[in-house]
């Protein structure tokens, strides 16, 4: 809740709500009226936005092979590219409401099948050209085609027909779906001139930055635009430079010596130390973040439903969080939903550590006592290595043959992560149930990573999406989760919190429970107080 609040404010320090709406959303959170005044009283004197100088980020989830592609882009620093250049029709904002971007409105038919999104005048891609709702159809179908291979491919694979109508981009759905407005927000569907049809990896968008240099694994580089639509919001730094720093330590000493403003993925082990520091804080959002070990149920020795569930009762998620998370999380329950999720069912029992439950299952499965091999790398997600070491003790207290074998960093996620049948892996987690698993669990998902494909889980998806009743779609989405939790190939020990480290030199930064740094927004929403 203190997220939501100090998102709230920063609003209205901004002038993009009034007192009287503060004080209404305040409400709805269970804060008095008088609380309410005193914080808006304490957010005023807060720091104004200032406009200037270099901002600097360091960041993990880099690679060489990364792309300024929209569809392609899997990890953190990509992402943080197209935060910088480009803009989807709405986002998410910390709240959990609608924020409207390249759509200023959204209107839906009563059956919440036709969905229309009238589109914003006016705003100039950075070649020039004025973004039409041409463009923005053009962009979805870029994303529908499976040649993209998109990951947003999941989400669009329920829209019958796209068309345009004057202002409006109109979504036809096969079935009715109350959240198709949340399902526009996923970070792939940048609007992009002619839909990137012709050159998807140009980095030309609407965003409030272009790109100026572009060394994929090593650094990027950004200058603003002048012409930009939301300056008044967005694109306070003169200048913005991502520097791609896998290892936690460099990341850690980058930020303590001033080399760069804000960092991610700080390591649970070093933040409570790192957050003495005199000019600098560590920031935590709790949400729907989580890292997993995941296995491909369609290739031996994962396809043994015995021997996933002998693995997922050897690992010790408490220990886990106790060791590796250092508190900065919760337990996992074997599937991608928890409490930050609307409609999640809490009566879903909690599967316990359990060596004699595993033992059991693994003698079930049959399994010739082979080593299981399990890939890992430090930049799967903060303490993976660790991680993966803590699991294979706990296997062998079993008889479980879990063996480790360590990735480079580079080339992790094109390399290993998707492909090969038993790794390490993390999720940002997304907006509404409905996405998480139309973009990870749905059978003709491209980032299926656990090649979990049901026709029977595909039906439930569907209905879910049809359901307008509330507590019919909670039930629904309740047998999904019990599925997944039972006879999936994801093993989900934990929930992080989204741990970032901030100089005391930006201004403006707020956690955000849909994403690390901002929602991986920080480098374009923030500024610098000395500039």
């Amino acid at each position: 809740m203190n997220d939501q609040l100090n998102y709230l404010t920063e609003k209205v320090a901004k002038g993009l709500m009034t007192r009287r709406e503060f004080v209404g959303r305040a409400a709805a959170l269970g804060v008095t009226a008088a609380v309410a005044n005193t914080m808006l009283a304490s957010s005023a004197k807060a720091d104004t936005p200032k406009r200037g100088g270099m901002m600097r980020i360091g960041s993990s989830g880099g690679e060489s092979t990364n792309t300024q592609d929209p569809a392609l882009t899997a990890s953190e620093v990509p992402l943080n590219n197209l935060r910088a250049w480009g803009e989807t029709l709405v986002e998410v904002d910390p709240s959990g409401e609608l924020d409207f971007r390249m759509a200023e409105s959204v209107e839906a038919s009563a059956d919440a099948k036709t969905w229309s999104f009238k589109i914003r005048k006016g705003i100039p891609f950075s070649n020039g050209k004025d973004m039409t709702p041409d463009d923005v159809m053009k962009t979805m179908e870029r994303h529908s085609n499976e040649d993209s291979q998109s990951g947003a491919l999941g989400i669009m694979k329920g829209i019958a027909n796209m068309k345009v109508d004057g202002d409006n981009f109109i979504v036809e759905l096969d079935t009715p779906n109350a959240d198709l407005p949340f399902l526009m927000a996923d970070y792939h569907l940048m609007i992009q001139p002619g839909g990137g049809m012709d050159n998807p990896g140009a980095g030309i968008g609407t965003g409030p930055y272009t790109i100026e240099i572009d060394e994929p694994g090593v650094r990027h580089a950004f200058k603003r635009r002048d012409d930009y639509w939301d300056s008044d919001n967005r694109g306070w730094a003169d200048e913005i430079e991502q520097l791609v720093l896998n290892d936690a330590t460099a990341r850690t000493a980058a930020l303590q010596s001033g080399q760069v403003h804000i960092i991610n993925r700080v390591d649970p082990k070093v933040a409570a130390l790192l957050d003495r520091a005199p000019n600098l804080s560590v920031q935590s959002a709790s949400g729907r973040g989580h890292y997993v070990f995941i296995m491909h149920i369609d290739t031996a020795p994962f396809d043994n439903n015995e021997l996933r569930l002998a693995l997922k009762y050897a690992i010790d998620r408490q220990e886990m969080v106790d060791k590796i998370l250092r508190g900065y999380g919760s337990i996992g329950n074997d599937m991608p939903i928890n409490a930050s999720y609307p409609l999640f069912d809490e009566t879903i029992p909690q599967r316990e550590h359990s060596i004699e439950k595993a033992a059991e299952h693994y003698k079930k499965s049959g399994h010739d006592g082979s080593p299981i091999i399990l890939r890992v790398a430090d930049g799967a997600f903060p303490g993976a290595v660790d991680a993966a070491a803590l699991f294979q003790q706990s296997a062998a207290k079993a008889g479980i043959p879990l063996e480790i074998k360590r990735e480079p960093n580079d080339g992790y996620w094109s390399e290993v992560w998707n492909v090969q049948p038993f790794c390490a892996s993390y999720w940002g987690g997304r907006p509404v149930q409905d996405q998480m698993y139309a973009t990870a669990y749905l059978s003709t998902a491209d980032w299926n990573d656990t090649r979990w494909k049901r026709d029977d889980f595909d039906a439930l998806l569907n209905a879910a999406k049809a359901e307008l009743d509330q507590a019919k779609r909670k039930d629904i989405y309740s047998q999904m989760g019990r599925m997944l939790r039972d006879e999936g190939g994801l093993i989900l020990p934990m929930f992080n919190d989204f741990v970032a480290g901030v100089s005391n030199n930006v201004g403006g930064y707020v956690n955000d429970p849909n994403g690390p740094v901002m929602n991986n927004k920080s480098h374009i929403a923030c500024w610098l107080k000395d500039a």
